[in-house]
């Protein structure tokens, strides 16, 4: 089981917090930096001193870290076009050295939109469909060749198809809850599928519409990485979760039956139970990026029980 870190800065945080925890996941042996892809904070809170830009903040920490793979969950569709992303992330994968993987989502958040004056369109999915196709159309083109594109929203004529990036291409990361297109745009284009903040059962549900899609597509099921991502809030004792708990604005029980709350043991075995589903890898939603604490005791004893 692949533990990795992944963060909310929109809730309020600097370049310079992200990458100290960026550096930690690095020093305690996780898996990888994550980040959501937001511009405007959710809930209580100021959000001070403001959004960063995801992939900036990638591309920083890909010249600050050595082995951590970085990327987001989800890069809003609604956010840069296509072609363009294609250029960033694989620039972004040069600079780290090959191990950016992109989450890529539809975009969901109107007030972030209204808020910065971005466009949100009422055919978001339609248009997600078509910018995975030219990204990793763009990335597989050889070099040399061109690429071309006649979409209903997006046209590429010619496109010299460059840069390339470090991988062979960036594994691409699909995520959700919908029960029909989801699946099957995951099928197509996804090298891991993610469900996030779902139960076990309802991530059973969401894996096995996966696989069957994926079947369906000319795939093997198994062909895809299937991960969860889960809020962690993990104490040495009652006293300890209670208070991470009341630091995020969250109540003991809940978390406990939403995410991944309580003891190391408590979480070790929760994690079980999304492993006998078939996730291989957890996404560890750490929301008080100050708790460097935190990240230590996951490390040391709810980690080291799954290595």
């Amino acid at each position: 089981m692949d533990l990795r870190i992944f963060t909310e800065p929109q809730q309020g945080a600097t370049y310079d917090t992200l990458l100290t925890v960026a550096k930690a996941t690095e020093d305690l042996g996780f898996d990888a930096f994550f980040r959501s892809d937001h511009y405007l904070k959710m809930g209580s809170g100021d959000g001070l001193p403001g959004p960063t830009d995801a992939w900036i903040t990638l591309a920083g920490l890909a010249r600050e870290t050595r082995r951590i793979r970085l990327g987001t969950l989800m890069t809003a569709g609604t956010f840069r076009l296509p072609g363009v992303l294609a250029v960033q992330v694989a620039q972004v994968d040069q600079m780290s050295g090959g191990r950016v993987e992109l989450g890529l989502g539809a975009g969901w958040f109107e007030e972030e939109h209204k808020a910065y004056g971005i466009p949100f369109p009422k055919e978001k999915f339609a248009r997600l469909e078509e910018q995975l196709a030219i990204v990793t159309g763009l990335w597989d083109t050889p070099v040399g060749r061109t690429f071309s594109y006649d979409g209903t929203y997006y046209q590429l004529t010619d496109s010299p198809a460059l840069p390339k990036p470090a991988q062979r291409r960036v594994p691409v990361l699909i995520g959700g809850h919908g029960a029909v297109r989801t699946p099957r745009l995951a099928a197509r284009h996804a090298d891991e599928f993610n469900i996030p903040f779902a139960s076990v059962q309802d991530s059973e549900r969401q894996f096995t519409r996966v696989r069957e899609a994926a079947e369906q597509a000319g795939r093997k099921g198994g062909d895809l990485v299937y991960s969860s991502a889960l809020v962690a809030c993990v104490g040495k004792d009652d006293a300890e979760v209670a208070r991470r708990a009341a630091v995020i604005g969250r109540e003991v029980d809940e978390l406990k039956a939403n995410g991944l709350a309580g003891s190391p043991a408590e979480v070790v075995d929760k994690i079980g139970r999304y492993a006998e589903i078939g996730a291989s890898r957890i996404y560890l939603q750490c929301l008080d990026l100050a708790d460097l604490d935190h990240l230590e005791l996951i490390s040391s004893q709810v980690q080291s029980q799954l290595s």
